[in-house]
């Protein structure tokens, strides 16, 4: 079974004395942390593996990157997506936040609009404003706790002469949406018409539990300029290891933005995150299966909760990741100060909605990636401070 060894989710390990990021709560061991996208799994133990040999090599001098981590990229994305890459349209980039700065730097000017459909992963805002562009929202509808694109509203927004680029998040983070090939058509026909690039994040993409489309992979797509942004880090917990990279067929866009990472200095990745991509992309898809059932699993045992204990706090459908969108407006109080009480007084760490921009007012966003018996002691906390009477 998935959850037995070698692939043991189940398993609890102490991270508080790891110089964990997630962990680090300060002089309260007793907070219980469901916020940052960090997994408390052991990775692959394929990657492991990998990562330990290549520590017994003893020596870590300037790096070359290996053919391998073309190939891992090529072979991946043909066996998941049915997607042929070629080797010269991969980028390598040290971290996805700098692969969008640099497509963004790329395929934007100082003072465009980059739209970005809120609520969305608060970091695009940060993004965008220090590649000196102006934030354009396309707020996304709510229909019932279900997520859809405002397309009348892109094609007003992208109508915009000085909008130049769409930011997309594909799939979406913070509502957990999987956008579907219908929609990525509409959105690439509208973009086209209108000279926007498209920039698609698709960190998530191997998080998802309904079929994945990468932009890419559009049989017409219609427009210009097109670039995806990819890594293992989130679906392999390997963000510490500053591993990603960028796909595009356009020769001119690829140079662009290789010189861009390159000026800023993030154009080298560590021979450490070179060797988990290799391992993860080539072995770990067993391992990858397993942990998205077992994601699965700790949802139903959220939305189980919920109905019983939470009945006024519902939940976006998990169609991809392991951030649960908490639509918690009926408590009648403000995201972040419903955020803080959980903290101060419930001893939860989760997200305040407003981060991922306005209309996340009244939303928590809550991390699910943790051993089963983690996410019930979290939520236990959650109803004990929340929950009706108190």
């Amino acid at each position: 079974m998935q959850n037995k060894p070698p692939f043991n989710f189940d398993e609890i390990t102490n991270r508080c004395e790891t110089d964990s990021l997630k962990w680090a709560t300060g002089n309260d061991p007793t907070v219980m942390p469901m916020w940052i996208a960090d997994m408390d799994f052991r990775t692959a133990p394929a990657i492991t593996q990998a990562l330990i040999k290549k520590a017994n090599e003893g020596i870590f001098g300037y790096p070359k990157l290996p053919k391998e981590f073309d190939d891992a990229i090529e072979y991946w994305w043909e066996k998941r997506y049915g997607l042929q890459i070629e080797q010269q349209w991969i980028v390598p980039a040290q971290g996805t936040e700098s692969a969008i700065s640099a497509a963004i730097s790329t395929l934007a000017s100082p003072g465009d609009g980059v739209i970005i459909q809120t609520p969305v992963y608060n970091h695009f805002f940060t993004l965008i404003d220090n590649c000196g562009c102006k934030v354009v929202e396309n707020p996304l509808i709510n229909i019932d706790s279900n997520y859809e694109i405002d397309f009348s509203d892109l094609e007003q927004k992208a109508a915009d002469p000085n909008t130049t680029v769409l930011l997309l998040c594909n799939p979406h983070n913070p509502v957990g949406r999987v956008w579907a090939k219908e929609e990525l058509e509409n959105i690439a026909s509208i973009c086209s018409k209108n000279n926007v690039a498209i920039i698609s994040d698709e960190v998530y993409a191997d998080l998802s539990f309904y079929h994945h489309t990468p932009l890419l992979s559009l049989s017409n797509p219609g427009y210009v300029k097109a670039v995806s942004c990819s890594s293992p880090g989130k679906p392999f917990n390997l963000s510490g290891l500053k591993v990603a990279y960028l796909i595009s067929t356009d020769p001119i866009v690829r140079k662009n933005i290789a010189a861009s990472l390159a000026l800023s200095g993030n154009d080298t990745i560590s021979t450490f995150g070179t060797t988990a991509l290799i391992a993860a992309y080539n072995e770990g898809a067993d391992w990858l299966e397993a942990l998205k059932k077992y994601l699965k699993g700790n949802f139903d045992y959220l939305q189980n909760f919920l109905n019983q204990q939470l009945p006024e706090i519902t939940v976006s459908p998990l169609q991809a990741t392991y951030l649960v969108w908490l639509d918690c407006r009926k408590l009648k109080k403000p995201s972040v100060a419903l955020q803080q009480e959980l903290l101060i007084k419930g001893k939860v760490w989760v997200n305040a909605g407003t981060i991922y921009g306005m209309q996340g007012e009244g939303y928590l966003r809550l991390n699910i990636a943790c051993p089963r018996e983690l996410l019930k002691i979290g939520l236990d906390l959650f109803q004990k401070c929340c929950g009706q009477g108190n």
